[in-house]
């Protein structure tokens, strides 16, 4: 009998064991949800979804002195997480034939009213996050860098996207300011849909 009773004591300890866990779990579920309530996808993610697609890719860098670079590249670029953010995958074919690529991820805030990319690359080891202020028109894209290190802001920059030739053409343009507040192009792309 006491056998008996030690077996069903055990199992009923693990069944109240297994029964608080998931007790648990419910709690954090609804506690994550209410933290952080989902939301849908916004104006930024219409405009974002209009640069879905391949597209071919001419990149010309402009340097401080001397002629434009021109580098050739593709781009494939598809909403992910249901629509929520743009993926970028670029590959270029530099001017010695060498490949370079980038990805970018692309997303908009309905809340804040705010982009924000990340950029990484096969060229450096860093990552770039650019973010806009707030000021969304529903055709510009206007991101500002956002520092990483914010002991070491390093350059300032701002990059303008829009689409022109009824969403055929996808220009993006890079600007470096001086301490004077004064813009210089330093990478101009224009994406051309296939």
């Amino acid at each position: 009998m006491r056998a008996v009773f030690e077996i069903s004591f055990e199992s009923m300890r693990k069944w109240i064991t297994a029964t608080l866990i998931l007790a648990a779990a419910v709690v954090a579920q609804q506690t994550h949800k209410e933290y952080e309530p989902p939301n849908a996808a916004g104006a930024g993610q219409k405009l974002l979804a209009q640069f879905a697609g391949d597209w071919d890719v001419l990149k010309t860098f402009f340097p401080a002195n001397g002629k434009p670079i021109v580098t050739k590249g593709t781009c494939k670029q598809h909403m992910v997480q249901d629509g929520k953010f743009l993926e970028s995958e670029f590959t270029f074919v530099n001017p010695d034939g060498t490949k370079s690529t980038g990805t970018g991820i692309s997303g908009f805030d309905s809340k804040t009213n705010r982009f924000t990319t990340v950029w990484y690359d096969s060229r450096q080891t860093t990552m770039s996050i650019r973010q806009s202020d707030g000021a969304f028109d529903g055709k510009n894209i206007v991101l500002w860098a956002t520092p990483l290190d914010p002991d070491r802001p390093g350059r300032k920059t701002v990059t303008r996207a829009h689409l022109e030739e009824d969403g055929r053409l996808l220009l993006y343009r890079h600007f470096a300011i001086d301490d004077k507040g004064q813009e210089r192009m330093i990478i101009e792309l224009r994406i051309t849909r296939k």
